[in-house]
């Protein structure tokens, strides 16, 4: 096992996961971190099974090659399509990859008092079942209501979030998703970028209804991994140093990642 210390990878398709990277961040600053946006090849939520474990599987292995032992994967359609091969195939030893799916679905329960869970996603996570799979695995009495958003990320990537056009498309979706079940009490935001339309989300969703976003549920359950595998603490590193990597054009994703991050960046091309 290599015992050098390196910071904590997290791995997005493209800027969504920032917004999962600044809870982690926010909750555990001491630690280095590494993140990856495969901009270049965006959006991956169309794409099959098989180019997303391979892409996906490239951008881990550029994060392994930079010193890093354990990578998140902030974006739900790899964590859907692609981390069970991955962890299961291609993992070096003494190396770690975790997705946004599970620690989402665990903690599901504690949220839902009528059993019925609405999960809003992309296609790719729609079709891939993975919600319904994990939270039917932990709680076999929820049942799942799943729809899909296909127009949501292009609004948050085009900085279109408080335009008619937003309001028009999240209440149709909103509205989609309640027909299909009248006792949806928790919905899950299940992509990465969907944080940033919660202001608008919430002027259709009644206030009865629980919005869940990812990020928080994420950076508390990385925190409790790390507190459980000491062997993989061990090997990351603690400076709170940042680092920025885009497949695309550097310029253009330190302009964009900062509605999603919070704060300005400087970012680097890599090429995989």
């Amino acid at each position: 096992m290599d015992s050098k210390t390196g910071p904590i990878g997290v791995f997005d398709s493209g800027f969504g996961g920032l917004t999962i990277f600044r809870e982690i961040k926010d909750r555990l600053p001491e630690y280095d971190y590494i993140y990856l946006g495969d901009n270049a090849r965006v959006p991956y939520g169309t794409r099959s099974f098989d180019t997303v474990y391979q892409f996906t599987k490239e951008c881990v292995f550029k994060l392994f090659d930079k010193g890093c032992n354990l990578v998140i994967l902030a974006c739900n359609t790899a964590s859907a399509k692609a981390l069970r091969s991955i962890q299961q195939h291609d993992l070096p030893p003494g190396k770690r990859v975790l997705g946004v799916i599970r620690p989402t679905t665990e903690s599901i329960q504690q949220f839902t008092r009528s059993n019925v869970v609405g999960i809003l996603a992309t296609q790719g996570t729609v079709l891939s079942e993975s919600y319904k799979i994990e939270i039917n695995k932990f709680h076999p009495e929820i049942t799942v209501v799943q729809h899909a958003c296909p127009m949501w990320v292009p609004l948050v990537e085009n900085n279109e979030i408080h335009t008619p056009a937003a309001a028009y498309l999240i209440e149709k979706d909103i509205k989609a998703l309640l027909a299909k079940h009248d006792k949806i009490d928790t919905i899950v935001l299940a992509c990465t970028h969907y944080p940033l339309l919660l202001p608008v989300i919430e002027q259709f969703v009644p206030p009865n209804i629980k919005i869940l976003a990812q990020g928080k549920l994420i950076a508390e359950s990385l925190d409790h991994y790390l507190e459980r595998h000491p062997e993989i603490e061990s090997l990351c590193s603690k400076q709170g140093k940042m680092e920025f990597y885009t497949t695309d054009d550097a310029q253009d994703f330190e302009e964009k990642a900062t509605i999603f991050f919070k704060e300005k960046i400087k970012a680097k091309h890599i090429a995989v």
